[in-house]
C-alpha cells in the first residue's frame, strides 16, 4: 500500500522531516502520535502534495509508484485522501455543486463516466445520513456557519463518496465533543477494507478507543521513535510524551 523511504522535508529554512521510514500495509489503520511541532501534519500535507514542503530526499510509494512527481490532484485520482485538521470554508460554492465536482473530476482522470444527477443523489443522501448531516447543511456553502463537528462529518461524507485507497485523518477529533467523535468514527469504521488503509494522526488516545489501530508510531525529532500495538496508544495517555520532547522539532 504506502511506503515512506528516508523522507527528509523542509519548510523555508526549517526541516521538519529527517529520514522518515514509514510503511502501511492493506487494509491497515495505522496511528501516528506524538508531540507538538514534531511533523505530523508535514507529513500529512507532503503524502498529500502541498507544492510548499520541499522533499529533499526520499521517496514514497503507493502501490509501488511514487508519487512525488504527481500533482495533488492526481495523486487524489490514484486514492490519497486527507481529511483536515480545520476543513476550510468556502463561501459561495454550495456543498453539492463541490462534491459532485470533485467525485466526477476524480473518475474524469481515472478514465470513468461521470456519475449522473439521480445517481450522484442517490450516493450522497445515503452516506449524510449515516452520517447524521442533515439535507439542509447539503443545500447551504461548503462549510459555511458549520460547527466544527459539522465541518469533520463533511470531511467523511467527502471520503465515503470518493472511495480513497489511502485516507489521512489529520487530527480529525480536535474539537469533537462526544457524540461528533462517535458519528465520525462510525463513519471511517464503516469504510475499512481489505482494499483501503488509514494512517490516523492524533495528540490523544480517546479517538482510537472508536477507531481501533492496527499499529501506533510515536514520532519524534522529524522521523517514527518508536512502533507497537494499540496498548502504546494506552501507555503514552498515562505517561504523556515526556520521553519523546527532546527529540521533538522545533
Amino acid at each position: 500500500m504506502l511506503e515512506i523511504k528516508n523522507l527528509t522535508v523542509r519548510v523555508g529554512d526549517r526541516r521538519i522531516l529527517d529520514g522518515l521510514d514509514l510503511t502501511v500495509k492493506d487494509g491497515e489503520v495505522a496511528a501516528i502520535m506524538g508531540p507538538n511541532g514534531t511533523g505530523k501534519s508535514t507529513l500529512s500535507y507532503v503524502i498529500a502534495g502541498r507544492p510548499d514542503y520541499v522533499v529533499e530526499s526520499g521517496d514514497i510509494l503507493l502501490d509501488g509508484e511514487s508519487l512525488l512527481d504527481l500533482d495533488p490532484d492526481v495523486r487524489a485520482a490514484r486514492g490519497v485522501f486527507l481529511a483536515f485538521q480545520y476543513p476550510i470554508e468556502i463561501p459561495g460554492v454550495a456543498t453539492m455543486t463541490f462534491l459532485k465536482a470533485a467525485l466526477n473530476a476524480q473518475r474524469k482522470q481515472r478514465g470513468e463516466e461521470e456519475l449522473s444527477t439521480p445517481e450522484f443523489m442517490k450516493r450522497v443522501r445515503s452516506a449524510a445520513d449515516r452520517l447524521e448531516i442533515r439535507q439542509d447543511m447539503l443545500r447551504r456553502a461548503l462549510n459555511v456557519g458549520f460547527s466544527g463537528g459539522e465541518k469533520k462529518r463533511m470531511d467523511i461524507l467527502q471520503m465515503a463518496l470518493l472511495e480513497p485507497r489511502f485516507a489521512i485523518l489529520d487530527e480529525t477529533d480536535s474539537g469533537l465533543d462526544i457524540d461528533a467523535l462517535r458519528v465520525v468514527a462510525a463513519g471511517v469504521n464503516a469504510l475499512r477494507s481489505p482494499e483501503r488503509s488509514f494512517l490516523v494522526i492524533t495528540h490523544y488516545q480517546r479517538v482510537l478507543e472508536y477507531i481501533t489501530p492496527d499499529t501506533v508510531h510515536v514520532m519524534a525529532g522529524g522521523k517514527i521513535a518508536r512502533t507497537g500495538g494499540p496498548e502504546l496508544a494506552v501507555e503514552l495517555e498515562k505517561s504523556g510524551y515526556r520521553d519523546y520532547v527532546a527529540g521533538a522539532a522545533a
